[in-house]
């Protein structure tokens, strides 16, 4: 078993539109073949950084997820300009 720590910085007044995006995120894992459970964590000093940690089977069934249809079309953070920098992943 892995854990990914998926880390993203939010553009200030996005917040509330980044938490509701991870819903959809938490409903498409559901499915996924590999899939333990995750988790959403916002930092008490930079409210605007949040990190995902996600356990997953392998590091092969977390890569087949962000690679799939499934996960473009729940993850569309540059389309909707909530995040300020590229997300980091770290398994």
């Amino acid at each position: 078993m892995i854990t990914v720590g998926m880390y993203y910085d939010v553009r200030p007044g996005k917040e509330q539109e980044f938490e509701t995006a991870f819903e959809k995120v938490i409903e498409a894992l559901g499915g996924q073949s590999g899939h333990k459970e995750s988790f959403l964590y916002r930092q008490v000093k930079r409210p605007r950084s949040y990190a995902i940690l996600s356990e997953w089977d392998s590091q092969d069934a977390f890569t087949a997820f962000i690679r799939s249809e499934t996960f473009k079309q729940v993850a569309s953070w540059g389309k909707a300009e909530i995040l300020e920098a590229r997300p980091r992943h770290k398994v």
